[in-house]
């Protein structure tokens, strides 16, 4: 695991989106894992200035979301395919089609997560997969105590997480969803390589667990550790609490020329 410290967000979406150009212009054809949420957002807005400004160009790769809420018919603002859509898909060029979500396969919940690991298994695998880390560790919809060998899957959304996400639903939490599909710990760790990314103190304790902590389920994100090709790009904030963050900037900023995340 390369953990990467920068100064801002702005900052680590630049280094982020670094990968992602390296990637495009060596294997066109990559198949990328997009996750939602505002952590990945300046990722997004950077993606999309290179397109529109240095021609970096999607046209022949491929995306898997990494979870959706199961019950909002398709079109629905909370959907997390229609926020790909508005973030990024509309400012860059992914072919019709490109982009999957795992509700989007015309499988009943029960089957649909079964159906998007071999849709994923059938595009070749997930090249590039962006993450973030929610304060209690969670990865994607992999909340506390999920297993660490799980798969893409149903998961009942706990009351605390509806109350968190009602927010997004006028306040109503009658209006979100109670379940959801999610790719679990073991897809992610299936991804050739895996970027998390984590901003301000109130990530702080869940990168320190994830990244210098036990491997533990209650603590998701320290699945990661197992990752041959995982990295943390967080900011100064979300690095408070790291016992070798000194070491982290040391190595970074020593390695070679060229060589990237």
């Amino acid at each position: 695991m390369e953990v990467v410290v920068v100064e801002t967000p702005e900052e680590a979406a630049r280094v982020v989106a670094d990968a992602y150009t390296a990637l495009l212009r060596r294997t066109p054809a990559a198949v990328l894992g997009l996750a939602t949420g505002s952590t990945p957002l300046p990722v997004y807005r950077e993606l999309a200035r290179r397109h529109r400004e240095e021609g970096l160009s999607f046209s022949a790769a491929r995306a898997f979301l990494l979870d959706e809420y199961v019950g909002l018919p398709p079109g629905h603002p909370e959907r997390y395919r229609e926020f790909i859509r508005a973030e990024l898909e509309r400012h860059v060029d992914f072919a019709p089609g490109a982009i999957v979500g795992p509700g989007d396969l015309d499988a009943a919940p029960l089957d649909a997560g079964p159906a998007y690991e071999r849709a994923i298994r059938d595009a070749g695998g997930i090249d590039l997969q962006i993450l973030g880390i929610g304060s209690d560790g969670h990865l994607a919809f992999n909340m506390p105590m999920s297993s660490l060998a799980s798969r893409t899957r149903v998961k009942t959304l706990t009351t605390r997480t509806r109350q968190d996400n009602a927010r997004f639903f006028a306040g109503d939490i009658e209006q979100v969803p109670t379940h959801c599909l999610t790719q679990g710990l073991a897809t992610i760790l299936d991804s050739r390589h895996a970027v998390m990314l984590g901003f301000g103190r109130g990530k702080a304790q869940a990168v320190r667990e994830a990244v210098e902590g036990p491997l533990s389920s209650r603590w998701p994100a320290s699945v990661l550790q197992l990752h041959p090709h995982a990295t943390v790009v967080v900011d100064e904030d979300a690095a408070g609490q790291l016992a070798f963050a000194d070491y982290y900037r040391s190595t970074y900023a020593g390695k070679p020329v060229g060589q990237g995340l």
